[in-house]
């Protein structure tokens, strides 16, 4: 007769199932240090690591997380929330962030709330509900009761890709209204006073507005006239900003440069000018802003506004680590956007030599 194995009893002893103490012994280091390994690698030599990582694969030991948060009221998880995941102006610093968190032990959880406060409300919840020690944030737009739930729930966050010394929240980003007032002066000074702007939809995006309003004070400090700006706006992406392209060209007059609140907008709005026989930028010029790996690859090449993308992800998370642990994590973090020139911005046509 074979005698049938009681799965519940073999399930409840854990006989063949690696412990902290097998791990710590097959390593030949202490239980603590196989602890410090696995929830706070950074602290551990790299042949101390290595020691024990090999020894967890070779058991198949699969450290108790829940157990561990529940003892420690943490569960090495934190999460961020970014407008969209449609292209890539969060990629560089979201890889940023998480690298940053790997080193530390700490889980990742990403979500996106496609420009929707309402959303956005629901995930700030459904990541404290989860879990999340912490939470990235884009921007200071969003309701009252949203940072009340947090502050009530004790979860630290940091606000990124903006930067204002007057907002009492911690922040890691950049002035977008000093940014965007460089590049339109870079614009202004060859020559162009007939001026647009493609831009998101400016209610509930505060980076939007400040880019704007950036633009608003280059023109003003020259005695231009703001109302003369054309302005559309539309949701971030490259079909979008064609569209609106073409809006604007049909408009009179029509303007001789055309700066995009971003540089998937000012892709689009490339294309089309392309699409429409307009010589870029022999008959109009065209801006981006936020630098990512598009605005090198198009044809002219953008000029456009460098975001500092990835020491935002690692200068949140070291915010983030700071808070989490209870210190202080200091004033907010203003780093510097950079305007780069390229080959889509040329003089006004009337300039031209």
């Amino acid at each position: 007769m074979v005698k049938v194995p009681n799965r519940r009893q073999d399930s409840r002893q854990g006989s063949d199932t690696p412990k902290l103490e097998d791990v710590a012994a097959r390593a030949g280091v202490s239980t603590a240090t196989v602890s410090r390994c696995l929830n706070n690698p950074a602290v551990v030599s790299d042949a101390t690591r290595k020691k024990v990582l090999d020894a967890v694969r070779a058991m198949g030991y699969a450290p108790n997380f829940g157990a561990q948060a529940l003892a420690a009221r943490r569960t090495n998880t934190f999460g961020a929330i970014v407008p969209t995941m449609e292209n890539a102006i969060f990629a560089r610093g979201l890889q940023a962030f998480q690298e940053a968190l790997r080193q530390q032990g700490i889980t990742l959880l990403v979500a996106s709330s496609s420009y929707s406060p309402e959303l956005e409300e629901q995930q700030i919840h459904s990541l404290v509900a989860r879990g999340a020690d912490a939470l990235l944030l884009i921007g200071h737009d969003r309701p009252p009761k949203c940072y009340s739930f947090l502050q009530k729930r004790q979860v630290p966050y940091v606000i990124a890709w903006v930067y204002d010394g007057d907002e009492g929240r911690v922040s890691i980003g950049f002035d977008n209204r000093k940014a965007m007032k460089s590049l339109a002066d870079a614009v202004l000074d060859r020559g162009h006073r007939r001026l647009a702007l493609i831009t998101a939809d400016r209610r509930n995006n505060d980076r939007a507005r400040q880019r704007s309003q950036g633009l608003v004070d280059a023109m003003t400090a020259r005695g231009l006239d703001p109302e003369t700006l054309a302005v559309v706006e539309t949701a971030y992406s490259i079909a979008n900003g064609a569209q609106a392209l073409e809006q604007l060209m049909h408009t009179t007059p029509r303007p001789t440069a055309v700066m995009c609140g971003n540089d998937v907008l000012a892709a689009g709005a490339l294309t089309q000018a392309r699409k429409m026989g307009l010589d870029v930028p022999g008959d109009l010029s065209i801006t981006g802003f936020d630098d990512i790996e598009i605005a090198e690859i198009v044809t002219p090449a953008l000029t456009t506004v460098h975001v500092p993308h990835r020491n935002m992800g690692k200068g949140a998370a070291s915010l983030l680590f700071a808070m989490r642990a209870g210190e202080d994590p200091g004033p907010s973090v203003e780093l510097e956007a950079t305007v780069i020139l390229r080959d889509s911005l040329g003089p006004a046509p009337d300039r031209a030599p």
